[in-house]
């Protein structure tokens, strides 16, 4: 899993079967001290609240697949869920 912000929203007009209704959001992934780390991706919303500037835990390969509604849907990438606090310890 993978800390990171989302800047922004991606429209598809043509989506794979088993992705209507889902969202695309433009995450930029987060390094420990919460800085940005690598170029931003494309996520899909699979808790489908995530909305821009929050803060979001994300994953990629099989275990996105394995997130959405539909499993085994082609994406990289897919938020998991919404940080509501960060306690470093």
């Amino acid at each position: 899993m993978q800390l990171a912000e989302v800047i922004g929203t991606v429209v598809a007009t043509v989506k794979y079967e088993g992705l209507e209704g889902v969202r695309f959001l433009l995450v930029q992934p987060l390094d420990r001290e919460r800085q940005p780390e690598g170029r931003p991706v494309v996520a899909a919303d699979a808790v489908a609240m995530a909305a821009r500037g929050e803060l979001v835990y994300m994953v990629g390969s099989r275990e996105a697949a394995l997130a959405m509604p539909e499993p085994f849907v082609p994406v990289d990438h897919a938020i998991v869920g919404i940080v509501d606090h960060v306690e470093r310890s």
